[in-house]
């Protein structure tokens, strides 16, 4: 092992170490067929303690059909056991697409000049999450280019306490995750004193080299600055902090060791990983043509990449986004995914007025365009219970606090009644007569499945409440 690898370390090149990373690689390649090593990995993931990169890098260079076969069917079984089925519901909300860099898979990037440039307003921030309110959304993940002029921390944080006040019948946006670029410990003390959920990073890619390729001008160019951001957001008191790399930029061997890695060195340095994973594939929009990246990967190795995943951090939630078609989506839901966008729109202004096309300001095109209550239908008629609810964060069980719980599988005694509550708000206010049906048979049927009676009497309860007018039960 290369001396330079060090998990506690905070320079970004020392816990995510590119000869680590090949090390790592080559271990794997040696064994993907040495069933035995295989099979005594398995054995330890069932301890649901997670496994660290190269062990976890192992089981997906596997090529043994029947270990593969164990390996779909462990993921799927860690995700009934952390998360039954719950699936979270939220959406994207772009602020502005004005940004400085010049990242090449982008369509943002600042030599773009042909692409609408465009920033909410405060009053345009009404309008949009009032739609969003209407849709049924609780859960916003807001996404701004980074531009210090046209989109600096004020008018984030303005615009953050805008989406919070907005009350609309009975809508309220109750977590506002956040999705800007890496910046100052100071900056982020002032996002976690406005409220925010969780604050989300996307590397795009772990391999340095790329990296500087991939950001050739603007502040994203620094691999460092990017790279150590979330170590500065715990600092600052983010304690609930989001990962994930674009998928196709770079070899996808060599990202899930990466992401495996920082996830390993929050764990080190802070005691809590991650709070979600992202899996993003990189997908077409306007001047971006995916197919000039050459490291593209199949529907079969994602979904392998997300069961490894699920198997190596079982306590993370993972996010997987409207880039994908609904098949895609139904698959992994299986082997991992812990929370989905329904009804999102990925343009500036996009949830109140439909786009022309010399017009466009989408990041990316949307492959799934169902609305919010067909998502939910969809959801239900699989089996899943669309979820609402943001309880832990308003009872401030987050960082390790929600990580304690999570890793002693002791959410359920909360989660599911609260999915089940924030489902039935849903239902009564949003929902089509078909979904309302669907629902309320789902309800039905999961309330049996609360094993204490105590609670499940004071669920039935709050539906009851729910459907005489009241609002926001919690435990």
């Amino acid at each position: 092992m290369n001396f330079m690898y060090d998990p506690k370390s905070m320079k970004a090149e020392e816990f995510i170490s590119h000869e680590e990373i090949l090390e790592s690689l080559a271990y794997a390649d040696q064994n993907k067929n040495n069933a035995e090593l295989i099979g005594q990995l398995l054995e330890k993931a069932r301890q649901y303690k997670g496994l660290s990169h190269r062990e976890a890098l192992l089981l997906l260079d596997c090529e043994l059909p029947d270990k593969n076969a164990e390996i779909f069917a462990l993921a799927e079984q860690i995700k009934k056991e952390f998360y039954g089925s719950r699936i979270v519901m939220f959406a994207p909300l772009y602020l502005s697409n004005y940004c400085v860099n010049g990242c090449v898979y982008c369509p943002y990037h600042a030599k773009n000049k042909h692409i609408a440039r465009k920033k909410l307003t405060q009053e345009e921030i009404v309008r949009e999450v009032t739609a969003l309110q209407d849709m049924g959304h609780k859960r916003l993940a807001i996404e701004a280019g980074e531009d210090p002029v046209n989109n600096p921390i004020e008018y984030i944080l303005e615009s953050i306490k805008t989406i919070y006040s907005i009350k609309h019948k009975n809508g309220a946006i109750r977590r506002v995750n956040v999705n800007i670029a890496a910046t100052t410990v100071e900056n982020y003390r002032k996002l976690k004193e406005a409220g925010i959920g969780t604050y989300i990073l996307f590397q795009e890619t772990y391999h340095k080299e790329s990296y500087e390729k991939l950001h050739p001008t603007g502040p994203k160019h620094n691999y460092a600055w990017h790279t150590e951001a979330m170590d500065r957001a715990m600092e600052g008191g983010i304690d609930d902090v989001g990962l994930g790399v674009l998928f196709g930029l770079e070899r996808y061997r060599y990202e899930f060791a990466g992401l495996l890695m920082h996830a390993e060195h929050l764990e080190a340095v802070h005691g809590v990983g991650p709070h979600t994973i992202s899996v993003p594939r990189i997908k077409h929009a306007d001047d971006i043509d995916p197919s000039a990246f050459d490291n593209g990967i199949d529907d079969e190795i994602f979904a392998k990449l997300v069961a490894c995943i699920r198997i190596a951090v079982p306590y993370t939630g993972m996010i997987i986004s409207t880039r994908e078609s609904p098949a895609c989506r139904e698959r992994v839901l299986r082997y991992g995914i812990s929370q989905i966008s329904g009804g999102s729109r990925t343009s500036v202004g996009g949830y109140v007025a439909p786009e022309e096309d010399d017009q466009k300001s989408e990041q990316f095109d949307v492959s799934d365009k169902r609305t919010l209550d067909e998502v939910v239908c969809w959801l239900m008629k699989l089996g899943y219970i669309p979820s609402f609810c943001t309880a832990c964060y308003r009872e401030g069980r987050t960082g390790d606090r929600f990580m304690a719980l999570c890793k002693n599988m002791q959410i359920h005694n909360c989660c599911l009644p609260n999915a089940l509550m924030t489902l039935k708000e849903y239902l009564i206010d949003y929902a089509s007569p078909e979904t309302r049906k669907v629902g309320e048979q789902l309800i039905e049927k999961e309330l049996t499945h609360i094993p204490n009676e105590k609670v499940r009497g004071l669920v039935i309860d709050n539906l009851k409440s729910i459907e005489l007018g009241k609002r926001d039960f919690r435990f």
